[in-house]
């Protein structure tokens, strides 16, 4: 479903899961993430876990940026449609300002991704570990 977002708590049961499922649904295809790398849920920093908490309530966030259009302009995500991506702040502690690190959400495929260097890299979050 196109710009439905299945929440973090139900994507736990693994991206590889999801993934294969979109691939044998409805001949869906899964979003070519090799370039990306990956983390695992539980080594996320906490300030992650919050903001993927969240995203899943809808809000409310701390900052007028977050849930805005993430463009992709590094190109290091799979090619998309503008409004696609979204980002999300994950708070540094000690910071008073938002600092490098977000969570850049994808619409179909439910795909969190992280990223602790103000999109220099991403990690494809896996909830399955």
């Amino acid at each position: 479903m196109v710009g439905m977002r299945i929440s973090p708590l139900f994507s736990r049961i693994g991206t590889a899961a999801v993934l294969m499922a979109a691939l044998f649904v409805g001949g869906a295809t899964a979003p070519a993430v090799a370039a990306v790398g990956h983390v695992c849920y539980t080594a996320l920093p906490p300030e992650a876990h919050d903001t993927l908490d969240l995203i899943e309530a809808g809000g409310p966030f701390p900052y007028p940026q977050d849930g805005t259009t993430f463009y992709n302009r590094e190109d290091l995500l799979p090619d998309q449609e503008t409004g696609y991506y979204r980002e999300y702040t994950v708070e540094t502690p000690g910071l008073s300002h938002r600092g490098a690190r977000r969570i850049v959400t994808g619409d179909s495929y439910q795909e969190d991704y992280y990223t602790a260097d103000h999109y220099a890299s991403f990690r494809l979050v896996d909830y399955g570990c």
